[in-house]
């Protein structure tokens, strides 16, 4: 059963990857999805763009284990050297734009699912949600899912990972700056140069630091990422405009961050964007993390966002591939990697399920 389902979900990946799905852009692939699991007689829902399934024997009175993973891109960079758009097997790579992040996370979650969907008395009913619009953290993604599932108590989320346990997540707040100064004309003495005055202000945030570190995710990490300001060579602007990105560890809330930098930065203004994107964990003694150890998988704090970040319940993140192969020109991943993460996957379910 297992090797079928492995043969499938191949298929499966290979026709999303030859399917465009930017983020909110992903209809035909949800409707890929949606033929995957008539083929395995598996009753769906599908909510936008999002495609979702209980499993058969769902009872209410038991926790809930979500499976989750995103069907939406990023879009190619210029620095393919192959069609992003066509699955091409070479050397035991699949190559394809989504086919590490997170299409091969996907179709072994969902090859997964398969396998424990019709077995009785489970300790935890399972939902899986092929979500949307995880790339660009968008409204209809797997946030607005969460008012439409079942109640979940804990989730795995696939992201590529080695199939290690990322056992926590650092949150994402991204702040809008401003330094101001006086506008003048550029021939004449002005003391109070926007530009200038930017120059102190960059030093502080390049030499900030937070005091709390963690034992998963280490120190919060704060980058100038954009710097904009002027329009004409002969004119001082009156502002210089900043982005930061902040990586906010477990030890602090997103809306601790604001009011640390709103308190102490030396802006005349700096606001957050959003501070939704949390950052989140799970207890290093929960059944799934002890399991995970159990069949000889590390465990380690993830740097990068997911979707765990919407969710208020206990998650791991857990999936096949490679994290630093995410979002690079001629994307892949390897096949046995899938064929690895779907008994990966079973094996860890089986001690808890």
């Amino acid at each position: 059963m297992i090797e079928k389902l492995t043969t499938r979900a191949i298929q499966l990946l290979k026709t999303l990857i030859e399917t465009q799905s930017f983020s909110s852009e992903e209809d035909q692939t949800a409707a890929h999805i949606e033929q995957w699991f008539v083929q395995q007689d598996i009753p769906f829902k599908r909510t936008k763009h999002n495609v979702w399934a209980t499993n058969k024997h769902f009872d209410d009175s038991k926790p809930t284990l979500l499976l989750n993973s995103h069907h939406d891109t990023v879009k190619p960079n210029n620095g393919y050297t192959k069609d992003p758009f066509k699955a091409i097997v070479e050397d035991g790579k699949l190559y394809g734009l989504g086919s590490n992040d997170a299409g091969g996370c996907l179709v072994s979650l969902m090859a997964t699912f398969a396998y424990f969907y019709d077995k009785q008395d489970l300790n935890y009913n399972i939902v899986i949600v092929a979500s949307a619009e995880e790339e660009s953290s968008g409204e209809n993604g797997l946030n607005s899912m969460l008012s439409v599932i079942p109640k979940v108590d804990v989730a795995i989320v696939g992201e590529p990972t080695l199939m290690h346990l990322a056992v926590a997540e650092k949150g994402l707040v991204v702040f809008d700056a401003v330094v101001k100064g006086t506008p003048s004309h550029a021939a004449h003495p002005n003391d109070d140069n926007a530009i200038y005055n930017s120059i102190s202000v960059l030093e502080w945030f390049k030499n900030y630091t937070f005091d709390k570190t963690s034992e998963a995710l280490g120190e919060v990490k704060l980058t100038v990422t954009q710097i904009n300001a002027g329009k004409q060579h002969n004119a001082v602007p009156a502002d210089v405009k900043l982005v930061v990105d902040v990586r906010v560890n477990d030890k602090y809330s997103n809306q601790d961050i604001v009011d640390i930098l709103q308190k102490e930065a030396p802006c005349d203004s700096i606001i957050p964007r959003s501070i939704k994107l949390n950052s989140s964990s799970i207890p290093i003694d929960h059944p799934l993390v002890v399991a995970g150890i159990e069949i000889g998988r590390s465990t380690y704090g993830s740097p990068t966002l997911s979707d765990q970040a919407v969710l208020t319940c206990s998650s791991l993140k857990l999936g096949p591939g490679d994290s630093t192969r995410s979002h690079s020109a001629d994307e892949f991943i390897y096949i046995h990697e899938i064929e690895e993460g779907i008994k990966i996957y079973i094996e860890l379910l089986e001690k808890v399920l």
